[in-house]
């Protein structure tokens, strides 16, 4: 029970905008009861016009939250507090009632596959933070549709937030409002709540006007009653609640119940000279290059590459058997630092109206700088870094933070896919798993079937900085790039993957792993990347065509001698591109060995334990 609160609680607060009494009962139910708990001074309902937006926007410039770029078109820049600018895994919780419906037990040590939380435990937490927590604020009510409104794929929420940020946020990254009401009709809905956590009056001055409270944050999900509940942080996927909480890890749950998968992964169109055109999901760990993939500008003549998202994809056979995806989002939350006019020209040319920037520098003529945006600054244009302190060169840290962000919509993509909002989905014909390993795997392989695919995504590993700087770099595990976002036990998880094999009539995509990242003994990327990519994409093309050839190995198919298109391309070695190690792969098949004995323990499938024995084999042989 939560604590008793002073008698006004069961007062509802006015709604300043909407009409509580028209919505369907079991959202007004939601709404009533979270606003006699939090408190808030009003409700305001949302329905997404470009009217309400432009009064949030306002609302924050006043509050000081957000300032108006002057140099672009409807441009905002948000600094946060240093305290609150990224997810924090430690702090995200699935409660279920055992463990082991959360994670795999490991053998030994915490589980690195998610962190559970018990019921007891969460309901304490719950009722120490909520009771009181809007006080003095507005209560927003965002009823968003998670993929495009009326799909059979897509899902609804409903997020409650005392956050203007968060409502002008989700505009860009969600279908928003009136629309996604009426697709809701009486049906269900993912419940969301959301505070900051700083109830008024403030009971200590705010940093950068960015109400926070990092001492409590919390970010827990509730799959069996299909809620996500949020404290203490306003910044991206703690607050955007239909991001990686909903699109993710309550979905991949929905998706293990309804036979569908809820997927990490960008979706790109591709299309050869011929005009014949086939979609590829992909998945990446961060700092691999997603977003520069989902938006490339291939190099080869003649091909096109076409985007219909850069981070999510919700996939389904079916009736034919195709495997259908949509992207549930609406806009693109990318990382700032490092995009460029040669590493991403297509984002670059989406960023720079109606958009959100957070944490990223800002230039004196109004406009937005981050490292590795390789734009000169003009004569006289000083920096204020993501701090908003003056900033040169040699302040020895950097001008926008790390994980500083883009909120922008989609449909300002130039290269976005005519079909990237069509109710059915794409059909998927190839998935690409990836890293970053700068030796031993090769640039690209292609799995011997569904089966040796998915223990290829069970045993992704990436480079990873570690936390502790002096440690360098380390190689991670990063299963399905997922291991934030899994919603359920990762074994399951993997007994899900491997029963789409028994689907009547599937017709299963073929499925890849890439690095582009490999290096020679000096330490120099072996491959160009970048839109030269479009080589590697031709060949799994062609693959799925039953066009190109392809020789066995240890790990998986590799292309035949003269199968990689590389006309044009200068000092390319091939032999050190795709040379197999025996040395480096027992080590490599040791870690994944270990890391499923320790972490998926008594739930990895039995199917992936004879991909491991037969690679263990196979690399013997070599």
């Amino acid at each position: 029970m939560p604590p008793q609160l002073k008698a006004e609680v069961n007062v509802i607060p006015k709604v300043v905008q909407g009409d509580l009494q028209s919505l369907p009962p079991e959202v007004r139910d939601f709404i009533e009861s979270n606003a006699k708990l939090c408190q808030p001074e009003c409700i305001h309902i949302c329905d997404g016009s470009e009217e309400e937006n432009k009064k949030i926007l306002d609302i924050m410039v006043e509050q000081g939250m957000i300032k108006k770029l002057s140099k672009y078109e409807n441009c905002w820049l948000a600094l946060t507090d240093p305290r609150d600018v990224a997810r924090i895994e430690s702090k995200t919780v699935i409660i279920t009632q055992e463990q082991r419906d959360t994670t795999p037990i490991p053998k030994t040590g915490t589980s690195q596959l998610g962190r559970w939380m018990s019921e007891e435990d969460f309901e304490k937490a719950f009722n120490t933070r909520f009771p009181g927590c809007m006080q003095g604020r507005t209560m927003y009510v965002i009823p968003f549709s998670m993929g495009p409104i009326g799909s059979p794929l897509s899902k609804i929420g409903i997020e409650l937030t005392d956050s203007p940020y968060v409502v002008a946020s989700m505009r860009i990254m969600t279908r928003m409002g009136t629309a996604a009401l009426k697709a809701l009709s009486n049906g269900e809905f993912v419940k969301c709540l959301h505070s900051v956590g700083c109830p008024l009056p403030l009971k200590e001055p705010l940093i950068n006007n960015w109400p926070c409270n990092p001492e409590l944050t919390l970010i827990a999900h509730l799959p069996d009653r299909r809620e996500i509940i949020s404290f203490g942080s306003g910044y991206g996927g703690n607050s955007l609640l239909g991001k990686k909480c909903f699109a993710l890890r309550i979905a991949s749950r929905i998706a293990k119940e309804e036979g569908w998968l809820a997927e990490h992964m960008l979706i790109l169109g591709i299309t050869n000279p011929e005009g014949e055109k086939k979609y590829f999901a992909a998945a990446f760990p961060s700092a691999c290059g997603k977003t520069n993939l989902a938006m490339m500008n291939p190099s080869l003549p003649g091909w096109k590459i076409e985007c219909v998202g850069d981070d999510i994809a919700w996939m389904k056979f079916d009736e034919q058997g195709n495997l259908r995806a949509i992207n549930p989002e609406n806009g693109f939350f990318g990382v700032a630092p490092g995009t460029s006019v040669k590493t991403n020209p297509n984002a670059i040319k989406t960023i720079f109206k109606n958009t959100i920037f957070t944490n990223v520098a800002e230039t004196s003529d109004g406009g937005v700088y981050w490292e590795g945006i390789d734009e000169p600054l003009p004569p006289g244009v000083t920096l204020s870094s993501w701090k908003n302190k003056d900033w040169s060169p040699d302040n020895g840290e950097p001008c926008a933070h790390p994980n500083s962000r883009f909120c922008t919509p989609a449909s300002q993509c130039p290269i976005l896919d005519p079909a990237w909002e069509s109710p059915e989905g794409v059909p998927i014909e190839g998935i690409i798993f990836g890293g970053r390993r700068p030796a031993g795997v090769p640039l690209v392989y292609e799995a011997f079937n569904w089966q040796h695919g998915v223990f290829i995504g069970a045993a992704m590993r990436s480079e990873a900085t570690a936390a502790a700087e002096h440690k360098g770099k380390i190689i991670m595990h990063d299963p399905f790039a997922m291991r934030p976002f899994f919603g359920y036990n990762f074994g399951k998880y993997l007994a899900h993957w491997l029963s789409m094999a028994h689907r009547p009539a599937a017709k299963l995509p073929r499925i890849f792993h890439v690095n582009w990242f490999r290096k020679d003994s000096q330490g120099k990327f072996l491959w160009p990347g970048y839109g030269e990519n479009s080589r590697v994409l031709e060949w799994m093309f062609n693959r799925i065509k039953g066009k190109a050839s392809a020789k066995p190995t240890a790990i998986g198919y590799i292309p035949a001698d003269t199968a990689l298109n590389l006309k044009g391309l200068e000092d390319v070695s091939l032999t050190e591109l795709f040379d197999i190690s025996k040395e480096f792969w027992e080590k490599e098949v040791e870690e994944i060995k270990q890391y499923f004995e320790v972490q998926v323990n008594a739930d990895l499938p039995y199917e992936i334990e004879r991909e491991m024995l037969a690679l263990e084999m196979r690399i013997k042989q070599l």
